[in-house]
C-alpha cells in the first residue's frame, strides 16, 4: 500500500508558511555570526535563545529521538567540510577561513513545523569550496523546477543527478527529503536520485522539503560513533541547501522564505522571491 501523504488545507498552509518564515528568519539571524574564530556550539546557543526568546518558537531537534537512536543533543545541525549531515555543535569545532558549512534548522510553533537549511562559506572561499556550494544550491532548485500537478516525485531525483552528473559531483542516496507539516518527518521520502519503483504523483497542498546533499568525490558515507554525524567516505568536500515546497494548483511556492532568503539562480521559472518591503 503507498504511503498516505497529507493534503494540508488552506488555514494549514498558512499555519505553515508563518512557522516556514520563521525558521528561515533564525538563518537570516545568525549569519553575521558566521565566521572565523566562532565554535558551532556558539552559534547553536545563539539560534537556541533567538528561537525561544524572539520567535517564540521550540527547537524541534533539541531532544529528538528517531527509533533506534539516541536524543540529538543540540538545536541545530551544523555540518562542516566533509561532514553530510547531522554535525553536533561542540565548543572544539572552530570554524577557519576557507570552511564550507551546513546550518539546519527545524523549529515548532502552534504544532507546526519549519525546516530549511543553507550553506555558508567562511572567509577567502576555496575554489573547490566556492563550486560545491554553488553546485548543491542549482542541484536543489533543479528538484524544485521539478515540481506541478501531474509530474512525480520521482521527477525531482531525476532533475537532481542529471544535474549533479553534468558537473562530475555525487548525490547521497542514504538521505533525503521528507513531508512536513504537523509531523517533522512525514511521508513521503524524497529522493534526490532516481527510484525504480514507481512514485507519487504531486497534488495542490502536499508539503515537503527538498535538501540533496551533493559530494565532491563519491557518494559513499560513514556514520562517526557519536552515533548521529554522517561523513563522506573518503572525506571529500560535502554541500546541502534545504527549502519546503508546497505544491500549487500550476506548480509550487516556497514556504521557508525571508528577507535573507538567497535568490533562486536566473534560470529558474517556477518561482520568483516575495518582496517583504
Amino acid at each position: 500500500m503507498a504511503p498516505k501523504i497529507t493534503i494540508h488545507t488552506p488555514e494549514e498552509i498558512e499555519a505553515m508558511r508563518r512557522v516556514g518564515r520563521l525558521s528561515s528568519q533564525l538563518l537570516d539571524y545568525i549569519t553575521p555570526f558566521v565566521k572565523a574564530g566562532v565554535s558551532t556550539l556558539e552559534l547553536d546557543n545563539l539560534m537556541d535563545a533567538y528561537t525561544e526568546n524572539v520567535l517564540g518558537a521550540k527547537s524541534a531537534c533539541k531532544g529528538y529521538t528517531p527509533e533506534g537512536m539516541t536524543p540529538y543533543p543540540r538545536s541545530t545541525c551544523i555540518s562542516v567540510n566533509h561532514v553530510i549531515c547531522h554535525g553536533i555543535p561542540s565548543e572544539k569545532k572552530i570554524l577557519k577561513n576557507g570552511d564550507i558549512v551546513n546550518i539546519d534548522v527545524t523549529i515548532v510553533k502552534d504544532g507546526f513545523f519549519g525546516d530549511n537549511s543553507r550553506m555558508f562559506i567562511i572567509g577567502k572561499p576555496t575554489v573547490a569550496g566556492s563550486r560545491l556550494v554553488q553546485a548543491a544550491f542549482g542541484c536543489m532548485w533543479s528538484g524544485i523546477e521539478a515540481v506541478r500537478p501531474g509530474n512525480t516525485f520521482n521527477d525531482i531525483g531525476i532533475a537532481c543527478k542529471r544535474y549533479c552528473d553534468a558537473l562530475g559531483l555525487s548525490i547521497v542516496h542514504e538521505y533525503g527529503g521528507h513531508g512536513i507539516g504537523r509531523v517533522f518527518h512525514a511521508e513521503p521520502h524524497v529522493s534526490h536520485v532516481p527510484l525504480s519503483i514507481p512514485t507519487a504523483r504531486f497534488e495542490p497542498g502536499m508539503i515537503f522539503t527538498v535538501e540533496p546533499m551533493v559530494n565532491a568525490g563519491r557518494r559513499h558515507l560513514t556514520m562517526l560513533n557519536d552515533g548521529w554525524t554522517v561523513v563522506t567516505k573518503d572525506k571529500s568536500l560535502s554541500a546541502q541547501w534545504e527549502l519546503e515546497v508546497l505544491v500549487t494548483e500550476t506548480g509550487y511556492d516556497i514556504l521557508t522564505v525571508s528577507e535573507g532568503t538567497p535568490e533562486p539562480p536566473e534560470w529558474v521559472k517556477g518561482w520568483k522571491k516575495p518582496s517583504f518591503a
